[in-house]
């Protein structure tokens, strides 16, 4: 195997080489895409409560419209990890995200309450902003794949994946004050700007050569959309996703329209959840690199955020601090799994097939991503809220048995 102080590559078009510390540039690289994106993905949600009523919009329209950011992954995802895998990292990280930033830009100047624009255009806009910012989960994870060996890969994609909370808690900052300050015009040029920073980077510093660093020299096999055990993978991150963006799109709405809180709770409810689950993704990737156990605690983190959110199902009605007490631990639970997840599919197609299976792991998480905001409506429309809390925990709960069963591993 490869050590990571062995890593080494040329960028194709200048003849530069790159020693093996240039890996953490690579990282911070794709920290950088994954994050702009995130804040988009993140803080778009959060400003619900403006939304609904700056686009006059029912609370079933609402949905409609934020299921299409994680419809646009989903059905992108599979088809950006096949593009990475053939024409490399640089070149799909640099067409999502420029392409991204100039849809955002779109939105800014003709998408927006005082355009007249209206529930399709919004969904519309929001879907081709998810299928195009989508580019940046299998280019920058194959990226890090590459240029990682073993032994620090879990470490390393727990980083990157942490760029998702940490770029999610800047877009729910910054987007909600935003809309009531300024409006949607300055809520959608914000992440269109921070996608144009991560796009200069990504032409900075990611080299250019389209074949893989030498760490994925010589690993292929069987395409990883032909194996059941990678599937299973990523239906149980499907099943993980519910209870994340059950707290991440409705907690805004929960709390203003149950417990009349405004827009600030609930941003400090998600703050907790994305940051704490960012902190959590760190940890658990460096010791998941040591022992070896990522499907053991894909199945550990199942159980806990399960407990957590019958937690909150139970307490809907309690003292306004219990309540979100419950929905933040169970936020900060389903927002933790997402390195160590990322890591094991990759590391089970190989770094050559990693953008495809990538690609696979988005369209299932991103596909949950979608369908859930289109079910909490019509769940409330039969049931309650505790329903909806209880839908979350047993979505968490089935992942235990779909994901693998642990391999025999000895600690690294």
């Amino acid at each position: 195997m490869a050590t990571a102080t062995s890593i080494s590559a040329a960028d194709g078009s200048t003849g530069r080489r790159y020693g093996p510390r240039h890996r953490w540039i690579v990282l911070a690289v794709g920290v950088g895409a994954q994050g702009s994106f995130a804040a988009m993905f993140a803080g778009i949600p959060v400003t619900g409560i403006a939304m609904r009523a700056d686009y006059h919009l029912s609370i079933g329209q609402l949905g409609l419209a934020l299921a299409c950011l994680g419809l646009g992954v989903a059905v992108s995802d599979i088809v950006w990890g096949l593009l990475t895998d053939r024409y490399g990292d640089r070149r799909v990280l640099l067409i999502g995200l420029t392409s991204t930033a100039g849809l955002l830009a779109l939105m800014a100047a003709a998408v927006t309450p005082g355009d007249g624009a209206g529930v399709a255009a919004l969904a519309a806009c929001l879907l081709a902003a998810g299928a195009l910012g989508g580019s940046v989960n299998g280019a920058s994870g194959r990226a890090i794949m590459t240029w990682f060996a073993d032994g620090e890969r879990g470490l390393a994609m727990s980083i990157r994946q942490t760029a998702i909370p940490a770029g999610g808690s800047l877009g729910v900052a910054v987007l909600p004050w935003l809309a009531h300050s300024y409006g949607f015009r300055a809520v959608y040029a914000f992440p269109a700007v921070l996608c144009l920073i991560a796009a200069a980077a990504t032409w900075r510093w990611l080299p250019t050569s389209d074949a893989p660093p030498p760490a994925a020299a010589g690993d292929v096999g069987r395409s990883p959309l032909v194996r059941w055990d990678v599937w299973r993978v990523a239906l149980a991150s499907a099943l993980l996703t519910v209870p994340q963006f059950a707290v991440l799109s409705f907690t805004a709405i929960f709390l203003h329209d149950v417990k009349g809180q405004g827009a600030a709770l609930a941003g400090v409810t998600i703050l907790i959840a994305q940051i704490g689950g960012g902190a959590a993704r760190i940890w658990t990737g460096r010791r998941t690199d040591r022992r070896g156990n990522r499907r053991a605690y894909l199945r550990g983190i199942g159980a806990l955020t399960g407990v957590a959110m019958a937690a909150a199902a139970v307490l809907t009605q309690a003292p306004t601090p219990i309540t979100v007490a419950a929905l933040a631990l169970g936020g900060l639970l389903a927002n933790s799994w997402h390195g160590v997840a990322y890591t094991e599919i990759a590391a089970m197609a190989g770094p050559a097939r990693a953008g495809t299976a990538l690609g696979l792991e988005g369209t299932t998480v991103f596909g949950a991503a979608f369908l859930t905001p289109l079910l909490i409506p019509v769940v409330l429309t039969v049931a309650s809220w505790e329903a909806v809390w209880a839908l979350a925990a047993a979505a968490a709960l089935l992942a235990i048995p779909l994901a693998p069963r642990p391999r025999a591993v000895t600690a690294r």
